[in-house]
């Protein structure tokens, strides 16, 4: 079984800052991780490759050449093989022009039998990679995955819903995508560690090494773009009334007033 797994390196969210002259992230100095949901992704595929031996495991990512560091720490968890996808031309690309150069990379790797993203990036939280990468590759997707099951060419999966799940079957190739209840991932092990970084190679494929319309990648080429990123203001200090029912409903009523509120 040939899978690929999708992921993204996200600046560590707890360490994020950003800049107020021109709404864009500070980047500098700040941690990379592998996003979260795509972590888990992984995790599922690796659990599949523990328990059958055929299944080899291809990890996927478009990003700048600091990338090299998620996929090596993918490859020490025990994935097979890494691909990066840099180049310039990449650079700034949206949702839709992310999963058409996704589209062309999983195109030139040639034979899988499933895809697996994560949910959505905590720093975008769109959720729409997945689903775009399925349909421009012609495949049925089932998204918010926290159950798999493999039988032969066949995917059963509980999609999550708001208030439960649902079951659905579907047949190889297929996309899914991964939410954190879905499994725990594992630790790199020590041994991992040492072939990711002696032993494995990080391959890094451009846009002349993948058939892609540069028309359909990049800033220019995204249809959308973000206007204006902030962190909300911090609210102001709270005030806690004391007393009986109804003297403290009565100064609620007097503040209130005070502020024109009521």
């Amino acid at each position: 079984m040939k899978i690929i797994v999708c992921i993204k390196q996200v600046p560590d969210t707890n360490e994020v800052r950003i800049d107020p002259k021109t709404g864009t992230l500070i980047r500098e100095g700040v941690p990379s991780i592998i996003n979260h949901d795509d972590k888990n992704a992984l995790e599922e595929v690796l659990k599949l490759k523990d328990k059958y031996e055929d299944v080899h495991v291809t990890v996927l990512t478009m990003g700048p050449p600091q990338a090299d560091v998620a996929l090596r720490e993918a490859l020490a968890m025990g994935a097979d093989r890494a691909i990066l996808l840099s180049d310039r031309a990449f650079a700034g690309s949206d949702t839709w022009a992310t999963a058409k150069t996704l589209t062309a990379a999983v195109k030139k790797i040639g034979d899988y039998d499933l895809i697996f993203c994560g949910r959505q990036a905590i720093d975008g939280d769109t959720a729409q990679v997945g689903p775009q990468l399925a349909e421009d590759l012609g495949i049925p997707q089932i998204t918010y995955v926290t159950h798999l099951e493999v039988n032969g060419r066949e995917v059963k999966a509980h999609r999550a819903l708001e208030d439960g799940y649902e079951v659905l079957t579907t047949k190889m190739p297929c996309l899914l995508t991964a939410i954190k209840e879905l499994n725990e991932p594992r630790y790199p092990s020590v041994r991992g560690i040492f072939e990711a970084y002696r032993e494995k190679q990080v391959e890094v494929w451009s846009a002349k090494d993948i058939e892609i319309n540069l028309n359909e990648t990049g800033l220019n080429s995204s249809p959308t773009n973000v206007r204006q990123t902030f962190t909300p203001s911090p609210k102001g200090q709270g005030m806690i009334l004391e007393g009986n029912g109804r003297d403290t409903v009565q100064e609620l009523l007097f503040k209130l007033g005070e502020k024109h509120l009521i």
